[in-house]
């Protein structure tokens, strides 16, 4: 979905296999796309643990629920980057070079869609 605006993408079907596909990746990883409800690990634990492997991570995190309901029963922080599901691919493509805006890496951007 993402590389039609030029992404580099890998996927995953659940955190622990993001977890692995994050580190067999040999290059840099920019973003963090990941549900916020998922079974065995929810988004905020892949974060942490992915972050732990990529300083600088960012990440945007997407959810059926909307960011109120999340934020209030504390599955995340307020003021995260947040898109609530379903969305338009163009919606996703604006959300995540805002997410990314502040990178000012060189380097072609890659992103983890999970």
């Amino acid at each position: 979905m993402l590389e039609q605006f030029g992404y580099r993408v890998l996927s995953a079907e659940s955190g622990s296999e993001a977890l692995r596909v994050l580190e067999d990746h040999e290059s840099s990883v920019h973003l963090l796309l990941t549900d916020v409800v998922m079974p065995g690990m929810n988004g905020r634990d892949l974060f942490t643990q992915a972050s732990a492997l990529y300083p600088g991570l960012k990440v945007l995190y997407m959810s059926g629920y909307t960011e109120d309901v999340i934020t209030h029963r504390g599955v995340v922080d307020e003021g995260i980057q947040f898109i609530q599901k379903p969305f338009a691919v163009q919606a996703l493509g604006a959300k995540v070079r805002e997410v990314l805006e502040g990178d000012k890496t060189e380097a072609p951007l890659n992103y983890s869609g999970l």
